[in-house]
C-alpha cells in the first residue's frame, strides 16, 4: 500500500494583465492573444500532475485572473475534486470587478475574493502604474458584497512613492470601515526586472517610516486577528487557509507558468517563460529535494511568520533535535531584547520582532 500523501492545496498562475504595475516582479504579460493557448497547456499540466485527490484550498493568482472569461475559469475549476468546505480564492483587480462577473464567479463556486486595492489615493495609484481609481476600488468591494461574497480579502501596500503617514492611515480607516473580512499589508520592495527596479521612484518613505507605517497599521487594526506578519482577519474563521498551508510548511501543487509547488519533499518551479510553457507545460525551471536541515529551516522560517509561532515539541519530534539547545544563543539574544516571546508551546515573534523579522529569521538559517 502506498504511503504517499498528496497535497491538499493547489495554486494556479494566470499570467495575463491589462497593464504591468511598476512594482510587479511576478511573471505576467499584457499579450492576451496567448490566453487560449495558455488555457490548453494549463489544463494539460493539471491533467498530468494533479493526482485526483481531494483539495481543501484552491487559489487563482497572477497576473490578473479576472482577465479570464468565466467559461475558462469554470473549465479550470472543474478539473479538481474539492472538499465541500474548500476555500477557493480568486484574485481580482478593481477595474475588472463588475457585478456581473463577480456574480458569475460566485455561481460557479468561487467563495473567496482577493481585491488588489494597494491604496485609495488616486495620485499614488497613477504613480505605481495601477489602472483603477479609488472609486472603482470602493465599487469592487460593494459589488463583491452584493454578488454574495462573505469572504472578501483586500491588499494594501505601504512605503509607496509620495505616501505620507496621513495618506496611509486614511487608506487603513477606509478599509476598516468597509467591513471586509481580511486585509493583507505589504511593504513596498523594489525588485529587479520591474519598472521601479530599472528606475528608482523618488520620494519613497525610508525604512524608519515603513516601520512606523507597519506599527500604525497594527494599532488601527488592533481589533482584527493579526495571525501572520502581513495578514489580518476579522476572526479566526477568515484567515487565508491557503496561505496557512504554506506557513505550516505543508505541501501544495503549483500549476501554470512560473508556479511554485512542493511535493514529496521536492520544491519546484514551472518554467518562467510563457511561450515555453505554452509549447510544453511540463517544463520545470528547477526542482530540489530538500535535506532534513533545509526542511527544519523552512519550518522555523515559515512558522515564525505566524502570530502563534512555532511548537518546540512538534519540531523536536519531527526532526529529532533539541530545538532550545540547538538554537540557544539565538533564542537567548532575541528573548532578552524582546523580539522573541516564549509561549506555552514554544516561541513567537513579538510585534517588535515582526519589524525586523528578516534579520531574526536569517540568524536561524
Amino acid at each position: 500500500m502506498s504511503n504517499i500523501c498528496y497535497p491538499t492545496s493547489a495554486y494556479i498562475h494566470i499570467p495575463f494583465c491589462n497593464s504591468k504595475c511598476f512594482y510587479c516582479a511576478f511573471t505576467s504579460t499584457c499579450n492576451i492573444k496567448h490566453e487560449t493557448g495558455y488555457l490548453i497547456s494549463l489544463l494539460k499540466d493539471i491533467d498530468v500532475n494533479y493526482q485526483k485527490n481531494i483539495l481543501n484550498t484552491l487559489y487563482f493568482g497572477g497576473g490578473t485572473p479576472s482577465v479570464l472569461p468565466i467559461e475558462h475559469v469554470n473549465k479550470i475549476l472543474n478539473k479538481f475534486i474539492l472538499n465541500k468546505d474548500a476555500e477557493i480564492t480568486f484574485e481580482i483587480n478593481p477595474e475588472s470587478s463588475n457585478y456581473n462577473y463577480l456574480k458569475e464567479l460566485k455561481n460557479i463556486g468561487i467563495n473567496r475574493i482577493s481585491i488588489g486595492i494597494q491604496t485609495f489615493n488616486d495620485n499614488i495609484l497613477k504613480d505605481i502604474g495601477r489602472k483603477h481609481t479609488s472609486i472603482q476600488a470602493l465599487d469592487a468591494v460593494e459589488n463583491a458584497k452584493i454578488a454574495g461574497f462573505q469572504n472578501i480579502s483586500t491588499d494594501l501596500i505601504y512605503g509607496l512613492p509620495n505616501q505620507t503617514m496621513d495618506i496611509f492611515e486614511n487608506d487603513l480607516m477606509i478599509l476598516k470601515n468597509l467591513n471586509v473580512q481580511h486585509i493583507s499589508l505589504y511593504g513596498l520592495k523594489i525588485e529587479e526586472n520591474t519598472v521601479f527596479g530599472k528606475k528608482n521612484p523618488t520620494n519613497l518613505p525610508d525604512d524608519d517610516m515603513q516601520a512606523d507605517m507597519y506599527e500604525k497599521a497594527c494599532k488601527v487594526l488592533e481589533n482584527f486577528y493579526h495571525y501572520e506578519i502581513s495578514n489580518f482577519a476579522i476572526n479566526e474563521n477568515f484567515v487565508s487557509n491557503h496561505n496557512i498551508n504554506y506557513w505550516k510548511n505543508k505541501e501544495y501543487y503549483g500549476f501554470g507558468c512560473s508556479a511554485h509547488g512542493y511535493e514529496n519533499g521536492i520544491r519546484y518551479a514551472n518554467t518562467f517563460d510563457i511561450n515555453k510553457y505554452i509549447e510544453n507545460p511540463l517544463l520545470r525551471d528547477f526542482g530540489h529535494t530538500e535535506t532534513e536541515q533545509e526542511k527544519l529551516q523552512e519550518e522555523i522560517f515559515l512558522g515564525l511568520r505566524l502570530s502563534e509561532g512555532i511548537c518546540t515539541n512538534d519540531i523536536n519530534n519531527k526532526y529529532n533535535i533539541d530545538f532550545e539547545k540547538k538554537y540557544f544563543q539565538i533564542l537567548q539574544k532575541y528573548t532578552k531584547s524582546g523580539h522573541i516571546e516564549i509561549t506555552p508551546k514554544g516561541y513567537r515573534l513579538s510585534n517588535k520582532g515582526f519589524l525586523i523579522s528578516n534579520i531574526i529569521l536569517a540568524d536561524f538559517i
